[in-house]
């Protein structure tokens, strides 16, 4: 068995784009991997450069590096088995009787 990708991580550099739209109908960031790179679950990516700043009103593109560093078979399984745990910390729940106005 190879047990390379086992407990270790590895780590690259990809091209990426950055899109930021900061108007009164939108505010959000897309960051899109070149060369067909996808993130897996427990992966972590690092984008490099000056931080980002977008004027309201208006839409921004920038083409900067990111390190992509990919998850140990280990670990991506262990984020595989609580991710749905985690994701339930992020709801909230109310079971009083009286509605919510």
């Amino acid at each position: 068995m190879n047990w390379n990708g086992v407990f270790t991580r590895r780590q690259f550099d990809v091209p990426c784009q950055i899109e930021v739209v900061n108007t009164f109908e939108s505010l959000r960031a897309d960051l899109r991997l070149q060369d067909g790179v996808t993130v897996n679950p427990g992966d972590e990516v690092l984008v490099h450069g000056e931080p980002v700043v977008v004027p309201y009103g208006e839409r921004g593109v920038f083409d900067r590096m990111a390190t992509v560093t990919r998850a140990s078979w280990i670990y991506r399984q262990w984020v595989r088995m609580t991710g749905d745990l985690e994701f339930m910390e992020l709801c909230e729940f109310s079971f009083s009787e009286r509605a919510v106005l």
